[in-house]
């Protein structure tokens, strides 16, 4: 059932019914009085009045909002670069203080300033008078804002309802994930959940043909439309030679993604500090430099990624410097413990409240992809320190996880053979079959 949140402003509704409550009950009154009045005794039938009536067609309603649109007349529109709520409501007539005490007085239910570009609104106006009588805003598919414009305004927010279906999903890399995952029918969200549940465990960097993955997950529904990914259920990679299960295991302690062998796939740190990125110039001890022209040691890993892409911090740890320098740009520091730090350069702006003596949490975003400093592109150059010196961390054999208690073990086994059987059976793509690659299922 939707949640509904509702406000007020000075006083309360009126007692009379809703617009919405009248075109309910007038509807109701109107079949009553037909039946009444219109039916004509049963001995009065004939065949071939009987048949007229049955072929007469009933109009259904149009109902949304929980209104009954057809009557109202109805203006429809999209929120354009540069509106705020005022210029979109005084184009529909809606009267200017009507406006004002809207935007003072219904903020804990939805902040006008918050309205967005590109997002649809709905004016409902009196057929007769013409006058506005709600103004319906969409901030999401997920809910609305009902506006009521009479001279003590309210507003309300109400979520739709949506369910949530357990689905699968398949495919073999043939170029890259994308392809992948959107060439076989899923959205570019299942992508991100999937790299979300092993990102610990599989540089997305360095994916290769061949590569093949199953999933378990959860797909939410509005309207009989798909609207987000819930979470993954269970997962399921083969990269090279390597095999990966994530399974998802939760109690009144634990929640999170075990391997089959119930280790944690949450390591201490990220493989990398961005997603949907690839490695442009690896950590080298002698590279041509492209802005200053001359061979020298690259101590870091670049992740080229389009403007404004955000950077994670790829481990919990204290900032210990947020600030620009002539080479390096913007970047960040931070100290994860006495063994490890970690440093992100070129960014194009920090993330809001990021300074010196900042605590972050693995994950966290700490800025975003830009090309200041000595950088031909958007591109962030992460660097590795371990006990002082930089090193490549991608070859490094990071610390493991804190193992799962033993009690829990016989629960979590109990969940791990059940989602490892589901996707043992998920069939792979028809055009990258089994056969067609010569591979076996998991």
């Amino acid at each position: 059932m939707a949640e509904i949140q509702k406000t007020t402003l000075d006083k309360q509704k009126t007692s009379r019914p809703s617009r919405r409550t009248k075109i309910i009950s007038s509807g109701m009154v109107l079949a009553a009085f037909s039946m009444i009045f219109f039916v004509p005794a049963l001995d009065q039938w004939d065949l071939g009045s009987a048949a007229e009536i049955s072929s007469f067609e009933i109009q259904e309603p149009t109902t949304q909002y929980g209104f009954v649109l057809d009557t109202f007349l109805v203006e429809e529109g999209i929120i354009q670069n540069g509106d705020f709520l005022s210029d979109v409501m005084v184009r529909h007539n809606i009267d200017y203080q009507i406006i004002d005490k809207l935007a003072k007085g219904t903020k804990d239910v939805f902040d006008v300033r918050n309205i967005r570009e590109g997002k649809k609104y709905v004016v409902l106006k009196d057929l007769i008078t013409n006058e506005p009588e709600f103004f319906i805003y969409e901030p999401s598919v997920y809910g609305y804002v009902i506006y009521s414009l009479n001279e003590e305004p309210t507003a309300e927010y109400t979520e739709r309802s949506m369910t949530t279906k357990v689905e699968t999903a398949a495919g073999i890399i043939e170029d890259n994930l994308w392809n992948a995952i959107v060439g076989n029918g899923h959205s570019y969200d299942l992508a991100s959940r999937m790299e979300d549940v092993l990102a610990w465990s599989i540089d997305f960097h360095h994916i290769l043909k061949g590569d093949r993955f199953k999933l378990i997950y959860e797909q939410q529904y509005i309207g009989g439309q798909k609207v987000g990914v819930g979470g993954v259920i269970g997962a399921y990679y083969k990269n090279g030679d390597k095999e990966y299960h994530a399974i998802r295991f939760g109690n009144e302690i634990h929640d999170g993604y075990y391997d089959l062998d119930a280790n944690s796939m949450e390591k201490a740190f990220l493989k990398s500090p961005v997603k949907y990125s690839r490695i442009t110039s690896r950590y080298s001890r002698s590279r041509f430099h492209p802005v200053l022209r001359r061979r020298k040691a690259h101590l870091g890993t670049d992740y080229a990624a389009p403007m404004g892409t955000p950077i994670y911090a790829v481990a919990d740890g204290l900032v210990t410097k947020a600030s620009r320098s002539r080479g390096n740009g913007n970047y960040v520091k931070i100290k994860h413990d006495n063994t490890y730090t970690t440093q992100y350069l070129h960014m194009s702006r920090f993330a809001k409240g990021m300074k010196s003596g900042t605590h972050v949490k693995q994950g966290e975003v700490i800025g975003y992809v830009g090309k200041t400093g000595y950088a031909t592109g958007p591109h962030v150059c992460f660097r590795f320190w371990k006990n002082g010196k930089q090193v490549n961390h991608l070859k490094e054999n990071l610390p493991p996880p804190e193992p799962m208690p033993e009690e829990d073990i016989p629960a979590f086994m109990v969940i791990r053979d059940k989602v490892k059987n589901q996707l043992d059976g998920v069939p792979w793509p028809r055009k990258q079959s089994q056969q067609e690659v010569g591979v076996a299922a998991p």
